[in-house]
């Protein structure tokens, strides 16, 4: 079986152990985290069964070293990884589990991946035995330089004639060398097969339609009908995709989470059951769980319902595990 090759940053993730962290909690003990969303997936991945190669740019060290050893004991292959550069790039979590707006610290610049040019990447070795590449919207966030970097690895994947996905994570606090997503995105995404995000995303990195009047009281039929349309639109903006799929998230509280997803090809589309929870251990990750998820049914062939049913269930599984890694079995 060929290989799915995630392409992007490693992060270590910091945060309190107390829950009132916001609220300056003398306790000066802190849980960190391996993480990032490229690295989320492949565990995601390599957890359902899939070949997994996971690429990224880490300082040699100790720390780096444990968490190359926790990948690959979650059989995650990490041969493709580059040891170069003098720092891993963090974030700071200010809540408990990342529900809050405006909870999290970026420390990213001068990480060793922020600071890759494609000289430094063989790309012969990055798509050996790999069929599949999977990016995020993070990688072109961090720099100008790195929106070239992914466009000249996604034109040799293109070449390669591998199958390309893309996760459109927004975060607006990475958008700060003077362009915007618009400028940036839809020439990246002309070269993707697999496209997942939400609505609200779409219409910030793709230009597509929006309704600013939709809210959490909306009725699901109509975030679903929605969904449908903006589809349609990304499959006529984008012609070589052929999947789209949506998460749909709703956080009442810190415990709180209900969430159901929509997949969309040009023939069809399809809608999970919704999930709901009181139980909330850790959010973070879950949307790389139902990326994994996603790319996990696609792979396989699995039916469009089956393949919305696996990514909603992965993705909400990850919300009783701590950590950014989720720990779920296909």
């Amino acid at each position: 079986m060929k290989q799915i090759l995630t392409f992007g940053e490693l992060l270590i993730r910091l945060q309190s152990t107390s829950r009132a962290f916001i609220k300056h909690d003398k306790s000066n003990a802190i849980n960190a985290f391996a993480g990032g969303s490229e690295a989320n997936v492949s565990v995601a991945l390599a957890q359902l069964g899939i070949p997994v190669s996971y690429f990224t740019a880490v300082p040699d060290n100790a720390i780096t070293q444990e968490i190359i050893d926790l990948l690959q004991h979650n059989n995650v292959d990490t041969s493709k990884i580059l040891w170069q550069g003098d720092r891993i790039g963090t974030y700071i979590l200010l809540s408990a589990n990342g529900l809050t707006e405006g909870s999290v610290i970026y420390d990213r610049k001068y990480s060793s991946f922020s600071q890759l040019h494609p000289g430094d990447i063989n790309l012969d070795t990055l798509f050996e035995g790999c069929s599949w590449l999977h990016f995020t919207a993070l990688t072109p966030a961090l720099s100008l330089e790195m929106a070239h970097l992914i466009e000249a690895v996604l034109n040799e994947a293109v070449k390669r004639n591998l199958t390309i996905s893309i996760d459109l994570n927004y975060r607006n606090k990475l958008w700060q060398y003077g362009k915007s997503p618009l400028e940036v995105m839809p020439q990246l995404v002309q070269h993707c097969d697999v496209i997942m995000g939400n609505i609200w995303a779409e219409n910030k990195m793709l230009g597509t339609s929006i309704d600013a009047s939709l809210n959490r009281d909306t009725n699901q039929e109509i975030y679903i009908k929605y969904a449908n349309n903006v589809a349609t639109e990304i499959f006529t903006k984008y012609p070589k995709c052929r999947h789209i799929a949506n998460t749909f998230r709703f956080m009442d509280n810190a415990t709180h989470n209900l969430l159901y997803g929509t997949y969309h090809t040009p023939d069809g589309n399809w809608v999970s059951e919704t999930l709901e929870t009181n139980s909330v251990i850790d959010r973070i990750g879950s949307g790389d769980a139902f990326m994994g998820g996603l790319i996990y049914g696609i792979y396989n062939s699995l039916q469009p319902q089956q393949i919305v049913d696996v990514a909603t269930k992965t993705g909400f599984e990850k919300l009783f595990v701590a950590g950014d890694f989720t720990n779920t079995k296909q």
